[in-house]
């Protein structure tokens, strides 16, 4: 109990008690009334909306948390939570209605350190992506829940095994000098996912967003892209399948093990994972999850947080659950800031969006959104970067990352067309 305690000194709480009826599982009306109130509490800072409905008619509902929100402003980073994906591995769902009424709270307290995150990122945060796979779990309870009782959608389909399979095309692009990143969806794609997968898709084709977690249970490590080995299983095991990010997310990965109160121990739920980290294929090889896919269709990082043993934990544990994540979950978010980010403008001024902004010696690019801004997560270091756009010449700079906040890298000498250039 001594490091989460060390822990809420950290963040100067100045509320939210850390035991009493405040900690309970929520069904699906309760869920909705604790976002609707939070958003009551604190009006200027958060919106709900939904991204969609589940296969049942329920509402996928985002809260928002910033100084302006439904605006993305110019440079400041997207940031992402998503629950439950797995209706029955229910922890990371009351995580994140905690976190969303911690944030609100300590937001009101003055809490300079939710303050300042609060109004240098744009946060969303979806605590359920199954709320239909949920109801069927928390029918059984957390005494009687199985393994796989309300693990997929209600037509019992696993919605991280359903996302468009694009390791498949990466992998072939690794030996034909292919593409590196954006890689265009499969032929009627839509027809080919839930409804679940679909809103979630389309909410990523919305918001440019820069990092991610996807909140699971059932074991206790950060588990890190690719989910999908390269390679055919070798001696009964798969391999370790790196990204070229691989240092990153593994930084990623560190950076919530080591804030959590024993992730960072190793051994948890009778399975040693050194510093509570893994890559995914080296642990076990899947296709069509969503932390892959994230990666390899749009310009955001996600890792998987794999966070109890016992995937529909009793209430009694739900405080120390909350303790354990609380300096974690914010250590993490805190992430998006580091790197490097900017804007790309032509000769004119104006902003040029889809920009790719190439980093020599990483074999993974990220693109500019629509207002001509762009954010790439490095590491402590001197890199060469790149801007580039069909029709422009690219124009190239070299920056030292340090370990504080990201370092802004504007314009490259706003590249001009080549039809200007020529005249």
């Amino acid at each position: 109990w001594t490091v989460p305690w060390v822990c809420a000194l950290l963040l100067g709480l100045t509320g939210l008690p850390a035991s009493g009826s405040d900690f309970q599982h929520h069904r699906y009306e309760d869920m909705v009334r604790v976002l609707f109130a939070v958003h009551s509490d604190c009006p200027y800072i958060t919106r709900i909306y939904s991204i969609g409905r589940s296969v049942e008619g329920r509402h996928l509902y985002v809260l928002e948390f910033s100084d302006n929100p439904g605006i993305h402003e110019a440079l400041e980073p997207e940031f992402k939570y998503v629950g439950n994906m797995h209706g029955n591995e229910v922890l990371g769902r009351e995580l994140l209605i905690k976190l969303s009424q911690f944030l609100c709270e300590e937001y009101r307290a003055g809490n300079q350190r939710i303050t300042r995150l609060i109004h240098d990122t744009r946060i969303h945060i979806l605590p359920s992506m199954n709320p239909d796979g949920y109801e069927v779990a928390a029918r059984q309870g957390s005494e009687l829940n199985g393994y796989l009782v309300g693990r997929g959608n209600s037509r019992d389909i696993d919605l991280n095994r359903n996302f468009p399979d694009l390791n498949s095309l990466m992998y072939y692009y690794e030996k034909t000098n292919g593409r590196n990143h954006h890689l265009p969806l499969p032929d009627n794609w839509e027809q080919q996912v839930e409804p679940e997968t679909l809103a979630v898709i389309k909410w990523m084709q919305n918001y440019n967003f820069v990092l991610s977690a996807n909140l699971h249970g059932g074991a206790v490590v950060a588990n890190y892209p690719f989910d999908k080995s390269r390679d055919a299983r070798i001696r009964g095991r798969t391999t370790y399948s790196a990204t070229a990010d691989d240092k990153i997310f593994r930084q990623l990965a560190r950076t919530y093990s080591y804030a959590h109160s024993w992730m960072h121990l190793g051994w948890n739920c009778g399975d040693f994972f050194n510093e509570g980290i893994t890559n995914g294929a080296s642990w076990y090889s899947l296709s069509k999850g969503m932390q892959d896919f994230n990666y390899l269709y749009t310009n955001c990082f996600e890792i998987t947080l794999e966070l109890s043993c016992d995937k529909f934990p009793p209430e009694s544990s739900l405080p120390r659950e909350w303790l354990g994540n609380r300096e974690a979950l914010i250590s993490y978010l805190e992430q998006v800031h580091h790197g490097i980010k900017g804007m790309v403008y032509d000769e004119n001024n104006n902003p040029i969006s889809k920009a790719e902004i190439v980093v020599a010696g990483i074999n993974h690019d990220v693109t500019t959104g629509v207002d001509g801004d762009y954010f790439r997560l490095l590491l402590p270091g001197t890199y060469t970067v790149k801007a580039s756009a069909p029709g422009y010449l690219s124009s190239s700079k070299t920056v030292t990352v340090g370990p504080a906040e990201a370092i802004q890298v504007e314009n490259f000498q706003k590249i001009s067309t080549l039809k200007d250039l020529i005249v």
